[in-house]
């Protein structure tokens, strides 16, 4: 019989309730339906991708924020809280052992119960008696110890989900890092855009002051009328004034990048001078849907949450099961500190318990459901995330195309434009037009400027979109977990 036991206990340990894990099959398109882009993305082609711009401010922002930003400093905490629960989940499978000593002084009442007839008075040998009125000391050293055995895996389902919850967290921190990445390279090309548009709004002034100075001396010497002044000083009020919601958006962007770097957001005003070109983006490729799978940072953090959600499910299932558990207690017990360590003073406890759920009114079973039901979502979840992900490439890829569509024919226009101008300004000058033709020429031409210069960074901006979408970058950021 003592054989048997050993036994049984082992074949019960290997009984694990609940369903198995296994990441579920994802059908996705075999291609983009917006690729126009080359394909056969690597790994190596999207790590970093920020460093394909060309742009070393660009790199060194990014490279800050990926160090200081907050929100990166908060998912690595987040690692080292799922990294403590999954010690405190595997320490719950080990055998408690405490140790304890105590030293206890007692009074016997004087008028307890009567000493047994025999009885000698503190003697301490076989058949003495502690009479009424007696004090005596006790010693006692001895060590707890305590042992669930997990017959029904309910201890190795909480530290299944527990793991995938560590790698849920360390994939939401990769995924914290390309969006921070992403936000910064955005922001920076927002703002070199804007500088760009500012630069050519401050030309345009300067031209205008001229153009006014001019005209003025025109209606001065009878040549035109101040009809025509007029027209200028307006048009040049107009181009002063178009200035300060570029200057004003441009110092918006300046602070969010000094968060986004965890710093003020003044600290970067002076190191951001608006003396560097918006860089030219690099092209993308855009690969394989099925490479979102294994590259997205969310979707992987999403497969984790998925498996930790089947783990509860086990988890909730053993609890319908007995749980069986051993504990032993030996110690020293002696009332003379002189005779605490001698053989004739060992005493122990030894014993195993059965519990096993009989009526609960129902909530073990109820609590089975809901872990079902969180198991449900957190795959609807995963699916969703890549669909997700999928529009996201999708919608970037649409957006480039479209944006390098719409930028071949605005350069085109404004070369028309820019002609159509220098034929105003010379019929002008000849007298076969009047002044306000002119103006409408260079305000044509001074809009599609904008235009241009707006539809090159939104051309730059989809391409941080793509290597976002695409899931870029975290490779190279996976260093040291904290």
């Amino acid at each position: 019989m003592k054989r048997l036991l050993p036994l049984a206990a082992a074949l019960l340990a290997g009984c694990t309730v609940g369903p198995n894990y296994s990441r579920p099959e994802t059908p996705v398109p075999p291609g983009y339906a917006e690729a126009h882009a080359p394909a056969g993305a690597t790994d190596a082609e999207l790590a970093l991708w920020w460093q394909r711009f060309a742009d070393a401010q660009l790199a060194t922002l990014v490279n800050r924020a990926l160090a200081q930003n907050l929100d990166v400093q908060t998912a690595a905490a987040r690692i080292r809280e799922a990294r403590a629960q999954e010690r405190v989940a595997g320490a719950s499978a080990l055998p408690e052992v405490s140790a304890q000593g105590s030293v206890t002084r007692q009074r016997i009442s004087e008028h307890a119960i009567p000493a047994p007839p025999g009885a000698v008075q503190g003697g301490g040998g076989p058949g003495s008696f502690a009479l009424p009125g007696t004090e005596f000391t006790t010693f006692r050293v001895g060590f707890d110890a305590s042992w669930e055995v997990d017959l029904f895996g309910r201890n190795r389902r909480q530290i299944e989900a527990a793991s995938a919850r560590t790698g849920a967290a360390i994939w939401d921190r990769r995924d914290v890092q390309l969006s921070v990445a992403a936000e910064v390279a955005d922001a920076y090309l927002a703002l070199r855009s804007l500088q760009q548009r500012i630069a050519i709004a401050e030309k345009e002034v300067r031209r205008q002051e001229r153009s006014a100075s001019l005209v003025a001396a025109r209606v001065r010497g009878g040549l035109v009328t101040g009809q025509d002044l007029e027209q200028q000083r307006s048009s040049l009020a107009s181009a002063q004034a178009a200035i300060e919601p570029l200057q004003a958006e441009a110092a918006a962007r300046i602070h969010a990048l000094g968060v986004l770097t965890g710093d003020t957001p003044e600290a970067l005003i002076a190191e951001l001078s608006p003396t560097a070109a918006l860089p030219s983006p690099p092209v993308v490729p855009a690969g394989l849907p099925s490479d979102l799978l294994r590259r997205r940072p969310d979707i992987r953090a999403a497969e984790r949450e998925l498996a930790a959600a089947t783990a509860d499910i086990g988890v909730a299932t053993a609890e319908l099961y007995p749980s069986f558990s051993l504990s032993a207690a030996p110690a020293l017990v002696s009332t003379a500190l002189g005779s605490l360590l001698e053989w004739g003073s060992r005493a122990f406890t030894v014993g195993g318990a059965l519990d096993w759920p009989i009526f609960d009114g129902g909530r073990r079973r109820a609590n089975i459901d809901v872990t079902n039901a969180g198991q449900e979502q957190a795959l609807i979840a995963y699916r969703k995330t890549i669909l997700t992900a999928l529009q996201d490439v999708e919608d970037a890829l649409g957006e480039i195309d479209n944006d390098r569509s719409q930028l071949a024919k605005l350069e085109q226009a404004l070369g028309n434009a820019a002609r159509a101008e220098d034929i105003a300004g010379t019929r002008y000058r000849g007298g076969l037009v009047t002044y306000s033709d002119v103006l409408q020429a260079q305000a044509n031409r001074i809009s599609l400027e904008g235009q241009v210069i707006e539809t090159r960074g939104a051309i730059a901006r989809d391409t941080v979109a793509l290597a976002k979408a695409l899931g870029g970058g975290w490779p190279e950021l996976a260093e040291a977990q904290p």
